[in-house]
């Protein structure tokens, strides 16, 4: 059921797209901040409780009502998994910017250009160069891809194999939304934040994303060069001071023969009811240079990202049928 439940949450959000700013974001918005604001009283053990009642407390709701479907009807159970994976997976939750920043581009409006980067990053993108503006566009947006698509994929499937249904993508969408809040709200914002919890959340997500990073950098390689992409991340992987967006970055410089890494730019106040839009409020960048081998960015690469992310994303589903009809067979 896993796999027919995705590949229908794909369909339907292609059709029908959610827009930028929609109700869902904002309501995971108000659930994060309500959590911190009723249970966070500063000191240390209340950070732990705080991220159990953001994180793990509607994944136990989903994987609750999911068993309880279930047992009633195999179809409620389906498409109220379809319903949860529309919201917390897809690529149009990410590829308004990326679509407009390229096409942009292609169009040669480059400060149009620059502004998209600018508002979807919350950076200053004013007097970055071409090739860094498109190397920018291709990190996050490979970033994104990962944190929209495939660790929501990896972590629905796994607990869906335990019949907890759509439990592991709300646990992926609810843990990265958290890291991301917390972090966004610390250094962008300047706002007050209890240390703890924001170190805590950023820290617990790097372990949930830890085997979803390693399967799509592998992904990546299957399906793009692969001699490269593994060159890249055994050398270039340390280059990212995050060894999940390393490894992920790296493998995917290599598999499309791009330069990836270089100096950070500056980020810049952001409007705090925006702060989902970036996909992720991500430590990516910083690295101490650019990858060894590949060339340096150019608009053909952002056609290139698409068809890679694509191509990961069928290599994917096609491992989901067969295990399904293992599982059917078996």
């Amino acid at each position: 059921m896993s796999f027919f439940a995705v590949l229908l949450a794909l369909l339907i959000e292609q059709l029908k797209p959610l827009p930028r700013d929609n109700w869902v974001h904002r309501t995971l918005m108000g659930w994060v901040a309500w959590t911190g604001r009723n249970f966070d009283a500063g000191r240390e053990r209340h950070a732990l409780v705080v991220w159990c009642i953001t994180v793990l407390a509607p994944a136990a709701a989903a994987a609750a009502l999911h068993i309880a479907l279930a047992r009633t009807s195999l179809l409620a159970a389906l498409a109220f998994d379809v319903a949860v994976l529309y919201l917390s997976l897809g690529f149009r939750q990410f590829s308004h910017y990326f679509t407009d920043i390229r096409d942009a581009l292609e169009r040669g409006d480059e400060p149009e250009a620059r502004r998209l980067l600018s508002e979807w990053r919350h950076l200053d993108t004013s007097a970055l160069p071409r090739t860094e503006l498109l190397r920018h566009v291709i990190e996050h947006s490979l970033l994104a891809a990962h944190r929209h698509v495939f660790g929501v994929f990896f972590w629905y499937v796994a607990l869906s194999a335990l019949g907890l249904g759509p439990a592991g993508a709300v646990l992926y969408r609810m843990a990265e939304f958290a890291g991301r809040y917390w972090s966004f709200k610390s250094r962008t914002l300047d706002a007050p934040v209890n240390e703890r919890l924001m170190l805590l959340s950023q820290r617990t997500f790097a372990w949930i994303d830890h085997v979803p990073a390693r399967l799509t950098a592998f992904g990546f390689a299957v399906v793009g060069n692969f001699e490269e992409a593994v060159n890249g991340w055994r050398r270039d992987a340390a280059l990212w001071s995050h060894s999940n967006d390393g490894i992920l970055l790296a493998a995917a410089a290599g598999a499309l023969g791009v330069q990836l890494g270089g100096q950070p730019i500056g980020g810049v106040a952001g409007d705090p009811s925006r702060v989902h839009l970036g996909g992720a409020e991500s430590p990516a960048s910083g690295p101490s240079g650019p990858t060894l081998s590949g060339t340096v960015p150019q608009t053909g690469h952002l056609q290139s990202v698409v068809g890679l992310v694509w191509r990961s994303v069928v290599l994917w589903l096609m491992l989901a049928a067969l295990l399904s009809l293992a599982n059917v067979l078996g």
